[in-house]
């Protein structure tokens, strides 16, 4: 997984397009690897590229005025459609660390938690004035669960302590499991201690 997030400071890039699935965020014929590095020049193709190969230059990823934004701005409904990991796994490749709209899809959601990308749902009316202002300057604190804009407002959005836990650290559900081996190794090794019959119980069960 990515390193943790605690903090994402970046512009906006915006796609005012609603219900953009998984396929158009990364084609089902890109699906043959497992691998996660290299994606991120696959991540909405069919609109990144003209029939020819070439770029798109009306495609906002495209425009120069983007290049390095870390939050995606999308249109209500982001992420819906086929589960697939490797959505997110384009969208981290692509540089972006958070993804906001008034709605996103649950599978899709969960799977960026588990990959290092922070989907973020705002109220209809925030995501229309973040739609209506790209490339503002946000500031996302992972820590106390809100989103800053330029204006000096914030709003809190919802995300469950162990998600949080998990972007901070940068890992996924297994790797938090793995860094608490020494803990349950010593809890199943005292478990064991007080289940174990003293000599004096032995005799008297006999």
């Amino acid at each position: 997984m990515s390193n943790g997030i605690s903090e994402v400071v970046s512009r906006t890039v915006v796609l005012r397009e609603r219900n953009i699935d998984t396929d158009q965020i990364i084609p089902a014929r890109f699906l043959t690897t497992t691998e996660r590095k290299g994606l991120g020049r696959f991540a909405f193709n069919d609109w990144r590229y003209l029939a020819d190969g070439a770029p798109n230059p009306e495609f906002e990823f495209n425009k120069p005025a983007n290049a390095g934004a870390a939050i995606l701005v999308a249109g209500r409904n982001f992420g819906c459609g086929s589960s697939r990991e490797h959505a997110p796994w384009a969208l981290t490749d692509l540089g972006l660390r958070a993804v906001i709209s008034s709605e996103i899809a649950d599978i899709f959601r969960s799977n960026s938690l588990k990959n290092g990308l922070l989907p973020i749902v705002v109220e209809q009316e925030l995501l229309d004035e973040l739609l209506d202002r790209p490339g503002i300057e946000l500031r996302i604190d992972v820590r106390d669960r809100r989103l800053h804009l330029p204006d000096g407002r914030s709003v809190q959005f919802p995300l469950d302590a162990f998600a949080q836990t998990c972007l901070i650290e940068g890992v996924d559900q297994l790797g938090y499991l793995l860094r608490q081996l020494d803990a349950i190794h010593v809890y199943e090794q005292r478990r064991a201690a007080a289940h174990q019959e003293s000599p004096q119980e032995q005799v008297h069960a006999r």
